[in-house]
């Protein structure tokens, strides 16, 4: 089944919808999301991408990451996308908004509008097994010192949050 995304301009409005593996392999701007959530003690919850997926397999990651479909807004998105990967849902809130582009594997390319959620949620998830294979709690230092060390096993945009938006979010 075709998978259609929303294309959006710097400023995050909507210019059209196009299929999602096209979107990548020509690099093409449009919206996304990132989920942030955290247990009790602060520390993050990580997922460890299934290595089926399309780009970025066996790469840690945040919590939860996606793109709304192409007739659905993001509240409803970010929601169904938490409970298809992590099997479960909790309260999110936006954190912040930013604009990259990275080099994948597979010859692809993320240039998103990315819209971050984050929030607090003690249970552990079950994991749909087609989305991610793992997961672990880790503490913000922590994941700072190792992001740094080990750059190759975190997920490009990943990467990029804890490098530039550190402080707004993981504090």
């Amino acid at each position: 089944m075709q998978e259609n995304i929303i294309i959006v301009d710097e400023f995050d409005r909507e210019i059209w919808v196009w299929e999602k593996m096209e979107v990548h392999e020509k690099a093409l701007l449009h919206r996304a999301f990132s989920i942030l959530v955290f247990n009790s003690k602060w520390e993050l919850m990580l997922q460890q991408r299934d290595m089926q997926k399309y780009h970025s397999g066996w790469l840690w990651t945040n919590t939860c990451c996606s793109h709304p479909r192409d007739w659905e807004d993001l509240e409803h998105a970010i929601h169904r996308r938490l409970q298809e990967e992590m099997w479960f849902d909790t309260e999110l809130t936006k954190k912040t908004e930013l604009i990259y582009k990275a080099e994948l594997d597979n010859e692809l390319t993320e240039h998103e509008y990315l819209h971050v959620y984050k929030w607090f949620f003690d249970l552990e998830p079950n994991l749909n097994p087609d989305e991610a294979m793992d997961y672990k709690w880790i503490s913000p230092n922590d994941l700072k010192i190792d992001i740094e060390k080990n750059p190759d096993a975190y997920t490009k945009w990943f990467y990029i949050i804890v490098k530039d938006h550190f402080d707004k979010l993981f504090s």
